[in-house]
C-alpha cells in the first residue's frame, strides 16, 4: 500500500500545472526590441544546442558538456555525465560512476586538467576520480579526442578538461540552491545500514565595481550511504590432482559480505575575476573537496576445501563439474571465518592558481601558475574469529553471476566461535603534490593559409609518496570478548553475520587505545616510495584558413617537445638486509600534429575532420618506484641476482593516431556523425621477466617493462535530435578493438580498457516547466583494475538506466525526483578468463527527491 502511495503523490506532483510556467518554458518570449521578438532557450534544449555548438567550432575532435543553468550539470557529479559521452564510459566504485575508460584504453591513457592544469590525485598512479568533481562547481568539460601542440600532453585516449564558473560572464547577480533526501532501497535488507541522507549544494556569483569584479562561491555535501552486497570465488587449486570427479580443479574456498557504511563527500570552490582594463583580466580560483568513508562490513570466509593431492575428496559428495572445475558439492569438515571490519579512508584534493590575460601589441598572452595537492589515509581493520567445529558446507557457484550458499552452522552466534584476533591491514598514506607555470602568447596573422600563430611553454613539478604499515594482534593476544557484546545479523539472500553492537568501544577496550594508531608502527620498507618528476614543454602551432579546389577548410598544426626528468625512490631489500635507493632517468619526445576540416557545403552544416598527431601517456607514478625485492644466492661461482622492482627508467607510452569523422549538423541540436579512429600504441607498459644489471651485478629480475604494443582502432557513431514538440535523444555506439594483451599471473587478457561494444541512448523531454530524462548505458566486458591491488579482472557487460523528473512549480522553485539504476545492475568481475572465479558486488536502486530555487 505504501509504494501505490508514493506513485500517486509522483504522478500528483508532475502532472499538476506549473505556477508561472510561461517564464520557464524552454522556449519562451523574453523581450521585444525594435519591434523585434527574442526567444530564450534554457534547460535540456539548450544544454544540447550549446554542447554541440561548441563542438561545431572546435578545431578539434571534442564531445563537450554544458550545463542547463547556472549549477546545473544533469548529473550529481561529472564522472555520470562523462560515462553516457560516446567512446566513453566509467568503471563503478560503490555504486557511482568513477574512472573513465575511453576508446577502448583505460585510465592509465586519459589526460585530465581542471582549467586547463594537471591535477594531483589520490589514486598511485596518475587516474583521477572524476566523482569528486559536484555539479555546481563544474560549468562544464571539453574532452579532447585528437591532439593539438596547446593541448596539454598526457592523454593518448583522450583529454578531459573539466570547467569552473567564470562570474564575470553573467550579466547580473545569480544564484542557485539545491537540497535532496536521498534513499538507497538495498538499505532495508541490511539490518543497520543507513538507507536515507542528505545532499546540498549551492553556487552564488555576483559582480561589483561597475562590472569589473567578478565573484563565484559554490559548495556541495553529501553523506551516502555504502551499502553492498558481495559474494567471491576465492580461486581454485590448479597444480595438484583433486581426486574429485576426474581431478577437476578444487576451489579454495568463498567469501559473502555486506557493507553498511557511509561516504560523506563536501567541496567548496571559489573565484575572483578582475578586469583590470580593456582586455586585461586576472583570475584567482581555489578548490577543496574532502572524501571520508567509514565502512563497516561483516563477512564469512570458508577455507579449506582445496583437495591437494587428494586429501579432501572423501569429504566431498554430489560435486557439479563445469569445464574442469567442480562449480558446486557438498564438503564437510570445513572451517569457517566471521569478520568484523571496519575500512576507514579520508581523501581531500586542494587546487588553485593564478591566470593573467593581457594585450600586448597584436599579442595576446596568457599566463598561469598553478598548484595542487592530494592526500589519502585508509587503514583495513578486521576483527577475525574461527569457528570452534567444522561443518558440512553445501554451495553452487556456476558462473554468471549466479550462486548460493549454505555454511552448515549457526553463523549468527558468538557460542560457535573462538577468541578474537585484531588485523590491521593495508595501512596507507599518500601524498602527492604538483605545481606548475604556463605561458602561451597568440596573435593573427595573415600569411596565406596561416590566420593565427601560438606559441607556449610550460613547467611543472611533481612529488608523489606512498607508506604502508601492517600489524596484528593475534595468537597470545586473542582476545574472548563476551556474547552480549554481539548481535545477529540477518541479511536476505545470505547467511546470517556476527557483528559488535560498539565496534569500536569493544575493540579499544579489549586490545587498547593505540590498536588503530599507525605512529610508531614499522613502516613496509618494500611496499614504500617517492617518485619525483619534472617536466619542461615548449609548442607552436598554427591555425589554418583557407579553400582547397573552392571547398573552404579549417584547423591547426604545431608541435610540441617535452622533457621529462624523473627520481624513483625507495628501498632496496638484499637477502633481508635493507638500505635506501634511488635512480634518476630522463627522456625526450617530439609530438607533432595536425587537424584539418573541410566544409562540404556553403553552409557548414557538413563536415569531413581529419587528424594526424602523436601522443604519449607517462608511465603510472607507482611503477616509478625505486623499491626493489632482491636475493643472491651467495653458493653459486656466479651469483645472479633475484627478485622484483618498481623501474624508474620507464619512458611514456605513444601513440601515432588517426581520426576521420564525418560530421553533420543538420538542425538546432541535431547532428548525425560517424567516425574512425586508429592509435599505433608503442612502448606499451606491462610486467616482465628482463635479464639486466643491478650496480654492476647480474640480475634477472621482474619489473615493469616498455616493451612491444600494436594498434587500437575503433569505430563512433551518434544520433542526437531536438524536435520541435519537446522531444529529443541523444544516442551514440563505439566498437573498439586490439591485438594487445595484458600479461598476469601468466594469463593472458585483453587491453585494460578495451570495450568492443559501448553506447547508449537519452531520451529527454522538456515543454512548459517539465523535464524528463531516460536514459540507458551499456558496455560489453573490458579487463579492468578494480583496486588499489593491481590485480586485472574482467569486469562483465552491464547496462545502467536512470530516469528523471522535473517541474516548475514556481519561476524560482523546481522540484525534482530521480531513479538510479533502476535495473539493480550488478558488478561481475571474473578473474584470469576463468568464468567459475567470480566477484558479484550488488549496490540496489537509488532515489532521490530535491528541491532547486534560483535567484
Amino acid at each position: 500500500m505504501e509504494q501505490k502511495k508514493l506513485s500517486w503523490l509522483i504522478a500528483g506532483i508532475f502532472t499538476m500545472p506549473a505556477v508561472g510556467a510561461n517564464a520557464q518554458a524552454q522556449t519562451a518570449p523574453a523581450a521585444v526590441e525594435d519591434g523585434v521578438q527574442t526567444v530564450v532557450v534554457s534547460g535540456i534544449r539548450a544544454s544540447v544546442r550549446n554542447a554541440l555548438a561548441a563542438k561545431e567550432a572546435n578545431n578539434s575532435m571534442v564531445e563537450v558538456i554544458a550545463a542547463e543553468d547556472i549549477g546545473k550539470l544533469p548529473d550529481t557529479t561529472i564522472a555520470e555525465s562523462l560515462a553516457r559521452l560516446p567512446g566513453l564510459s566509467a568503471g563503478l566504485d560503490r555504486g557511482n560512476a568513477s574512472q573513465v575508460v575511453a576508446r577502448g584504453l583505460g585510465p592509465r591513457f586519459i589526460g585530465a586538467t581542471l582549467n586547463g592544469r594537471e591535477l594531483a590525485t589520490s589514486e598511485p598512479d596518475r587516474a583521477v576520480r572524476f566523482e569528486q568533481f559536484p555539479s555546481e562547481s563544474i560549468a562544464g568539460a571539453t574532452i579532447y579526442k585528437t591532439q593539438s601542440a596547446e593541448l596539454v600532453e598526457g592523454g593518448i585516449a583522450t583529454t578531459i578538461d573539466l570547467q569552473t564558473v567564470q562570474p564575470l560572464k553573467y550579466s547580473k547577480r545569480s544564484a542557485a540552491f539545491k537540497a535532496d533526501a536521498l534513499y538507497y532501497e538495498m538499505a532495508k535488507d541490511i539490518p543497520g545500514a543507513k538507507a536515507t541522507a542528505p545532499r546540498l549544494g549551492g553556487i552564488y556569483i555576483d559582480q561589483f565595481a561597475n562590472r569589473t569584479l567578478g565573484v563565484a562561491l559554490a559548495f556541495s555535501y553529501q553523506d551516502q550511504p555504502s551499502v553492498q552486497k558481495l559474494v567471491k570465488h576465492f580461486g581454485f587449486n590448479t597444480y595438484n590432482p583433486s581426486g574429485v570427479a576426474n581431478n577437476a580443479k578444487a576451489p579454495w574456498g568463498w567469501e559473502d559480505a555486506v557493507k553498511r557504511g557511509k561516504n560523506e563527500r563536501a567541496s567548496v570552490l571559489g573565484k575572483l575575476e578582475w578586469k583590470i582594463a580593456g582586455d586585461a583580466l586576472i583570475t584567482g580560483d581555489v578548490y577543496y573537496s574532502k572524501s571520508d568513508i567509514y565502512e563497516p562490513e561483516l563477512s564469512h570466509w570458508s577455507g579449506g576445501t582445496g583437495s591437494w593431492e587428494g586429501g579432501q575428496a572423501a569429504d566431498y559428495s554430489n560435486p557439479v563439474v563445469q569445464g574442469g572445475h567442480i562449480v558446486g558439492a557438498t564438503v564437510r569438515n570445513v572451517g569457517l571465518t566471521t569478520n568484523d571490519a571496519l575500512w576507514t579512508q579520508d581523501m581531500n584534493t586542494l587546487a588553485g592558481g593564478i591566470n593573467g590575460k593581457f594585450k600586448i601589441g597584436n599579442w595576446k598572452v596568457d599566463a598561469d601558475l598553478f598548484a595542487s595537492s592530494s592526500e589519502r589515509e585508509s587503514q583495513w581493520r578486521d576483527l577475525r574469529q574461527y569457528s570452534n567445529n567444522s561443518a558440512t558446507v553445501n554451495w553452487s557457484m556456476p558462473g554468471g553471476g549466479k550462486f548460493a550458499y549454505a555454511w552448515g552452522q549457526d553463523t549468527g552466534n558468538p557460542a560457535n566461535f573462538g577468541n578474537a584476533e585484531l588485523h590491521i591491514s593495508n595501512y596507507e598514506h599518500l601524498r602527492d603534490r604538483l605545481n606548475g607555470v604556463h605561458l602561451n602568447a597568440a596573435r593573427d596573422v595573415e600569411a596565406g593559409i596561416l590566420s593565427k600563430i601560438k606559441f607556449g611553454a610550460r613547467l611543472t613539478d611533481r612529488e608523489k609518496s606512498f607508506e604502508q604499515a601492517n600489524w596484528n594482534f593475534t595468537g597470545g593476544a586473542s582476545k574472548a570478548l563476551p556474547a552480549s557484546a554481539y548481535e545477529a545479523v540477518p541479511v536476505a539472500g545470505l547467511s546470517t553475520f556476527l557483528g559488535l553492537r560498539d565496534w569500536n568501544g569493544t575493540v579499544l577496550g579489549a586490545f587498547g587505545p593505540d590498536a588503530f594508531n599507525p605512529d610508531g608502527r614499522a613502516r613496509d620498507a618494500l611496499a614504500g616510495w617517492t617518485v619525483k618528476e619534472r617536466n619542461a614543454a615548449l609548442y607552436a602551432q598554427g591555425d589554418l584558413e583557407g579553400k582547397l579546389g573552392g571547398m573552404s577548410f579549417r584547423g591547426n598544426a604545431g608541435v610540441r617537445l617535452v622533457r621529462t626528468s624523473q627520481v624513483g625512490e625507495g628501498a632496496e631489500v638484499l637477502n633481508g638486509v635493507n638500505k635506501p635507493t634511488s635512480v634518476t632517468s630522463s627522456y625526450t619526445k617530439v609530438l607533432p600534429s595536425v587537424n584539418l576540416i573541410f566544409n562540404l557545403d556553403e553552409k557548414q552544416e557538413r563536415q569531413l575532420r581529419v587528424s594526424l598527431a602523436r601522443a604519449m601517456a607517462r608511465a603510472p607514478v607507482d611503477d616509478m618506484r625505486g623499491s626493489r625485492n632482491l636475493a643472491l644466492d651467495t653458493q653459486s661461482q656466479n651469483p645472479v641476482l633475484t627478485g622484483s622492482t618498481g623501474n624508474p627508467e620507464l619512458k611514456p607510452m605513444m601513440s601515432d593516431q588517426l581520426d576521420v569523422a564525418y560530421q553533420w549538423y543538420f538542425g538546432k541540436g541535431s547532428l548525425l556523425s560517424g567516425g574512425l579512429f586508429y592509435k599505433n600504441l608503442s612502448d606499451y607498459i606491462g610486467i616482465a621477466s628482463v635479464s639486466t644489471t643491478i650496480e654492476g651485478r647480474a640480475a634477472n629480475i621482474t619489473r615493469p617493462v616498455n616493451a612491444g604494443g600494436g594498434g587500437v582502432r575503433g569505430l563512433e557513431l551518434i544520433y542526437q535530435q531536438a524536435f520541435g514538440n519537446g522531444l529529443g535523444i541523444s544516442s551514440n555506439y563505439s566498437y573498439s578493438a586490439s591485438g594487445i594483451e595484458e600479461t598476469f599471473n601468466g594469463l593472458k587478457m585483453p587491453l585494460e580498457g578495451l570495450m568492443k561494444h559501448n553506447g547508449g541512448a537519452t531520451l529527454w523531454y522538456e515543454k512548459n516547466g517539465f523535464e524528463a530524462r531516460l536514459s540507458a548505458n551499456y558496455h560489453s566486458p573490458y579487463s579492468r583494475i578494480a583496486g588499489w591491488d593491481g590485480v586485472i579482472q574482467r569486469n562483465e557487460a552491464e547496462t545502467y538506466v536512470a530516469l528523471n523528473f522535473a517541474k516548475q512549480i514556481t519561476p524560482q522553485i523546481q522540484l525534482r525526483f530521480g531513479m538510479d539504476n533502476i535495473t539493480n545492475q550488478k558488478s561481475v568481475y571474473t578473474s584470469n578468463k576463468n568464468p567459475y572465479q567470480q566477484e558479484i558486488r550488488e549496490f540496489g536502486r537509488r532515489f532521490n527527491l530535491g528541491l532547486s530555487f534560483k535567484l
